[in-house]
C-alpha cells in the first residue's frame, strides 16, 4: 500500500475552506453498492475530481485528499473499489486488501468511477460542468485509463500509476493526462519514457513531470525532505485542471 493510517497530503498553500464533507454509499450501474467520501468546495469553481486511492481503498489518506481538494475550490468525492467483495467496511491498516485487489475488474472500476462522475453532477454533489480523475499508485493507473473508459472527463491525473497496467487501452484514449512520476520508484523510470513516448505516437495529449530522487508516495506531510517536490506536484495537479477548465467553452 501507498499510505499507512497516520499519512495526510500536504497542503497546497491556497487557503480555502470545506463546506461540507461526509461518507456515502453510492451505487453503480452494475448494482454494486460502496463506500465513498464527499467534500464540498465553500467556494466552488465548476470543477470535480473522483479520487482513486491506492491498493488498501477508501481510507484516511482519501478522505483527507477529498477535503484539500474542496479547500482549493474543486468539490470532490473519494471512493472505495471493493464492494462486490469486501462489502462497506473500515479499511485500516489492518485490512486484508490483497485479495480483494485481485478481484478488482477495470470494468468494476470504471462502473464505480461513474457512479461518482454522476454524483458530482448532480446537485448534491456540486453540479460540476468538468470532472477529472486523481489516483495514487494502483488509484493512478487506474485514473490514467480512465482517459478510455468516461467518454465525458476532462483530464486524468495519476501519482506512482504503472504504464504496463494502462497500455492496453491507450488506443482509446481521449481525455488529457498527467503523469506525476517519483523517480525513485518500484517502476523503472525507463517504462515511464516508453509510455511517454507511445502516447505521443498515438496523438494522447498528456504532460509526464519527474521528480527526480523522490520515493513511491512522496506526496505526503510527513515526508518533510521532499516539500519543494510536494509543492511542486500540488501545481502541477491544479494547474493541470485550472488550464483545461478555462479552455473549455461553459
Amino acid at each position: 500500500m501507498c499510505y499507512p493510517d497516520d499519512a495526510r497530503p500536504p497542503d497546497h498553500g491556497r487557503g480555502g475552506q470545506v463546506a461540507s464533507y461526509q461518507d456515502l454509499v453510492l451505487t453503480a450501474a452494475d448494482g454494486n453498492r460502496f463506500a465513498g467520501y464527499s467534500a464540498r468546495a465553500a467556494a466552488p469553481g465548476g470543477a470535480g475530481v473522483v479520487v482513486l486511492p491506492d491498493v488498501r481503498g477508501l481510507h484516511n489518506f482519501y478522505r483527507s485528499m477529498a477535503c484539500r481538494l474542496a479547500e482549493a475550490g474543486l468539490d470532490a468525492v473519494a471512493i472505495d473499489y471493493f464492494g462486490r467483495t469486501a462489502g462497506i467496511g473500515v479499511r485500516d491498516d489492518d485490512f486484508d486488501y490483497a485479495p480483494h485487489r485481485e478481484a478488482a475488474t477495470p470494468e468494476g472500476i470504471a462502473a464505480d468511477t461513474r457512479a461518482a462522475i454522476d454524483h458530482l453532477r448532480s446537485p448534491e454533489g456540486g453540479s460540476v460542468r468538468h470532472v477529472f480523475t486523481l489516483g495514487f499508485c494502483f488509484g493512478g493507473s487506474n485514473s490514467w485509463r480512465q482517459s478510455a473508459q468516461q467518454p465525458d472527463l476532462s483530464g486524468a491525473i495519476g501519482f506512482y500509476g504503472r504504464p504496463e497496467l494502462v497500455q492496453p487501452w491507450l488506443k482509446e484514449m481521449k481525455a488529457p493526462l498527467l503523469m506525476l512520476v517519483a523517480g525513485a520508484d518500484f517502476t523503472p523510470i525507463e517504462e515511464f519514457q516508453r509510455f511517454d513516448k507511445e502516447l505521443t505516437q498515438a496523438g494522447v495529449e498528456h504532460r509526464m513531470v519527474v521528480f527526480e530522487g523522490a520515493p513511491h508516495s512522496f506526496f505526503d506531510r510527513g515526508y518533510t525532505h521532499f516539500q519543494e517536490e510536494c509543492k511542486r506536484a500540488w501545481e502541477e495537479v491544479l494547474g493541470f485542471i485550472e488550464a483545461r477548465v478555462a479552455l473549455v467553452p461553459t
